[in-house]
């Protein structure tokens, strides 16, 4: 296993029929254009949802939705409503039809560009087509997302884990004085 992996809440359907799930197998796939990835389990309720829709949203979490996002990774969206459950807000997507997470700091809209049959789990290949970000935590002279001020979290070894603090930038090592 490759850990830590940043512990998101992927909101998927329509208006009508949504649900929220948790997971831990996503990344970016590729900067231009810009791509990444969800892996997810055939059986699960969410899979059927994204098929449908050929569209996801990857929300970030953070300490404050901790409770929410274990909730969503442990539950069935077949048995439960995980909006009301997790007392989480859906908001109408902007570029997909899916809800984004209102609590959650950023939230990345996708749309399945492929899916890839890979044993345990469907790997679902995504362009990003919308960024939407919580404007507090964006600097206005650089445009930076303030990934420390966000709270974000991490799940590692079936545990979550608060981001750590900053400890360099890329490059900082050969940077000239």
């Amino acid at each position: 296993m490759i850990y830590p992996l940043p512990a998101v809440i992927v909101s998927c359907g329509n208006a009508s029929r949504s649900n929220l799930i948790t997971i831990g197998w996503t990344g970016t796939i590729c900067t231009n254009p810009p791509m990444c990835y969800i892996s997810v389990r055939p059986e699960r309720f969410s899979h059927a949802l994204i098929m449908e829709q050929m569209a996801f949203t990857i929300n970030l979490t953070t300490e404050r939705m901790a409770r929410a996002t274990d909730w969503a990774g442990v539950r069935s969206g077949r048995d439960f409503d995980k909006w009301r459950e997790t007392g989480l807000t859906p908001v109408e997507g902007e570029k997909v039809a899916c809800p984004y997470i209102a609590e959650s700091p950023l939230s990345i809209e996708c749309r399945v560009k492929e899916v890839m049959h890979l044993g345990s789990h469907d790997m679902f290949i995504a362009d990003v087509v919308n960024v939407i970000a919580d404007a507090s935590l964006i600097d206005p002279d650089t445009g930076a997302f303030d990934l420390g001020a966000a709270g974000l979290i991490n799940y590692s070894h079936g545990h979550y884990y608060a981001q750590g603090s900053e400890i360099g930038r890329f490059g900082w090592t050969v940077k000239k004085k």
